[in-house]
């Protein structure tokens, strides 16, 4: 397990040390639940939505080969917003039903994309991605965001990629006070 114990000067306040490990994704299956566990461990103790997304976006774009970004967005005030995220700076507003975020948000359902430029509508906040999948948040039955990951490589994303992904989504989801995002 790369994560370890660190003493910390305040006597209630124990902090993790991740260690970076990549994971051979020839089997997709094994390498999502290795990510699974780890992600687990990751956000164990921590119930802060933001603190967790940025460790679920950081640990999701360390170990996925081939991935150029890895992030949240959240929905506020009837659109999706930028959150905590891994790669080039991205588009920080995406109206429900726009773009392959705001159509998976829009649809409550994960989104594969293997070829950007196909999608109707598509947003290119990197002119370099050629295909995307996005998974929609769903707490309490409420829609509160995605989880989008781009790469620069034309259908980098299938079914087993999606699966891991809304496992991923729901652990990051089970573990954060997702109504802090309201």
């Amino acid at each position: 397990m790369p994560f370890y114990p660190s003493p910390s000067s305040e006597p209630d306040n124990t902090s993790m040390t991740y260690i970076s490990e990549r994971h051979d994704f020839t089997d997709k299956r094994t390498g999502y639940e290795q990510l699974a566990t780890q992600l687990h461990g990751l956000l164990d103790g921590e119930a802060d939505p933001i603190a967790n997304a940025a460790n679920t976006a950081a640990l999701i774009f360390d170990a996925l080969p081939e991935v150029s970004w890895a992030g949240f967005y959240f929905l506020r005030g009837g659109e999706l917003v930028v959150g905590p995220f891994q790669g080039k700076p991205a588009c920080v507003r995406i109206a429900l039903g726009r773009g392959v975020c705001g159509t998976a948000a829009a649809r409550r359902a994960t989104l594969i994309v293997p070829d950007v430029n196909a999608f109707p509508g598509h947003i290119a906040c990197d002119g370099a991605s050629r295909s995307e999948v996005v998974v929609p948040l769903i707490a309490a039955d409420r829609l509160v965001g995605v989880l989008d990951l781009d790469s620069a490589r034309l259908a980098r994303f299938d079914e087993e990629d999606a699966r891991g992904l809304e496992r991923l989504a729901a652990i990051f989801v089970r573990a954060s006070r997702m109504e802090e995002l309201r």
